[in-house]
């Protein structure tokens, strides 16, 4: 029987991880915050003085822009940038010579919103980039202005793929708590491009603290690209944390199934069949298993495998009779119709030794019989009796304490005892921390009223 199963290898699951995270639709670099709009207008600052030689620039300057906007070759060049360049070629002329005058903060602020006035005219943002730099670097913007001028360099940087002055420009814009858009969310996405994804990954946690801060839910799609970029990048313990926020965020099926595929592909050591076992009942109680057939049928599979018929035959029926009815499982292969047969050959008498498994476990002189009972009482899904046993095989000691503690949380979860599962999961450490962790997130969102959704994905 066992030489038939199939092995459910760590290389395996990698694959079926990598498949769910694509058809989560996790966003490419990029694909979080539109590009930053024109600025063909801007509030005033405080009263400028200009400088005598600038001004000789600036009146002739000013008129050309006017006159540009409304120009039949502006107009005849349409959206085409290379035939807007040729007719505003003498505007780009004089753009140069202002600049080149410019020697007070007051010129540099105002060859600025000249820059920023023709980019936007010949639809040309590195000329507006230019623009908002030299308005920036003038020190005459203060406040939101300034937060916005620096916001808007940034997301034309950030297009232009100068990803060190994007950084620089929208780090600016966040200390400077810009409202006006989604900064933190295309910081992140600068520092992905910029193949940096450790800074990446703490400023899309910082927007989203921000966004939480504020009452507002951060978009779903920002927690499914720190997970994508967390796990593309094999940063273990990252990938883990934001697919636990993921879930938290949003209790889906498929974010479930994504959270348990993620912590079994990065645990450290590698998951024996005792936590894919719970991982497991996991899925199954949050509904992580009622996603497609194609995603949950390796699942079904490890699950059966862990549970193995010999040692657990009620919980592989159960199992095996949900995955056939989900389509997930094929009555006729012979892994299922083998593990089926042999388990129901033997639940019988594993229930009739229950009683006496109970009785040798309080006689015993460590708890290693109690927490064999706990196990048989939370296969038959009597999680009283369990608990009762596993509490019995903690006191008498002798027992790997992680293992219990998560099956203890298990059987109280499973009897509406949310807060005593919490605590029992808490005690967890190890290799078993990241498991229990999800089992607090599950026996939380079971105890509390469904969280507001996230917010639909950013366009």
């Amino acid at each position: 029987m066992r030489a038939r199963f199939v092995k459910a290898g760590k290389a395996g699951m990698a694959r079926t991880a990598m498949a769910l995270a694509l058809s989560t639709g996790l966003v490419a670099g990029g694909a979080m915050l539109g590009a930053a709009p024109a600025l063909a207008k801007e509030e005033k600052p405080a009263p400028l003085k200009l400088s005598p030689g600038f001004t000789k620039a600036a009146g002739p300057m000013q008129k050309a822009l006017q006159e540009a906007a409304g120009s039949a070759d502006v107009k005849a060049a349409g959206e085409d940038p290379a035939k807007l360049g040729a007719a505003l070629a003498k505007e780009k002329t004089m753009l140069d010579q202002a600049f080149a005058a410019a020697s007070t903060p007051d010129d540099t602020f105002v060859a600025g919103q000249f820059a920023v006035n023709l980019g936007s005219i010949a639809k040309d943002p590195a000329i507006q980039l230019r623009g908002l730099k030299a308005m920036i670097s003038s020190g005459k913007p203060q406040g939101q202005d300034l937060a916005k001028y620096n916001y808007f360099a940034g997301s034309l940087a950030y297009q232009a793929k100068d990803y060190a002055s994007a950084e620089t420009y929208l780090q600016a814009a966040v200390d400077q708590h810009f409202a006006g858009a989604d900064v933190g969310g295309l910081l992140a996405e600068t520092y992905f491009a910029d193949n940096k994804p450790q800074q990446g990954l703490e400023s899309l946690k910082a927007a989203i603290a921000a966004k939480q801060a504020a009452g507002t839910p951060a978009p779903e799609n920002w927690y499914k690209r720190g997970m994508s970029v967390a796990y593309q990048n094999k940063l273990a313990p990252q990938a883990i944390e934001w697919s636990q926020m993921l879930v938290k965020a949003d209790p889906s099926p498929i974010n479930w199934l994504n959270a348990g595929q993620v912590t079994r592909e990065f645990a450290k050591p590698e998951f024996t069949s005792q936590e894919s076992l719970d991982l497991g009942r996991l899925l199954l109680r949050s509904g992580g298993l009622n996603n497609q057939p194609k995603f949950v049928e390796r699942e079904y599979v490890e699950y059966v495998q862990a549970a193995d018929p010999r040692r657990n035959p009620g919980e592989v029926v159960k199992v095996i009779n949900a995955g056939v009815a989900a389509g997930a499982l094929n009555a006729s292969d012979t892994f299922v119709s083998d593990a089926l047969s042999q388990a129901k050959g033997r639940i019988a008498g594993d229930k009739a030794s229950l009683a006496g498994l109970e009785s040798d476990a309080r006689k015993a002189a460590n708890g290693m019989t109690a927490m064999a009972a706990g196990d048989a009482f939370l296969s038959y899904d009597q999680p009283a009796k369990a608990e009762e046993m596993y509490q019995l095989a903690l006191s008498k000691g002798g027992v790997e304490t992680e293992r219990v503690e998560t099956r203890l949380g298990i059987a109280q979860a499973d009897q509406g005892k949310y807060a005593d599962a919490q605590t029992s999961f808490a005690r967890v450490t190890g290799a078993r921390k990241a498991l229990a962790d999800l089992w607090t997130i599950y026996a939380q969102q079971k105890a509390a009223p469904a969280p507001a959704p996230a917010a639909p994905a950013a366009n």
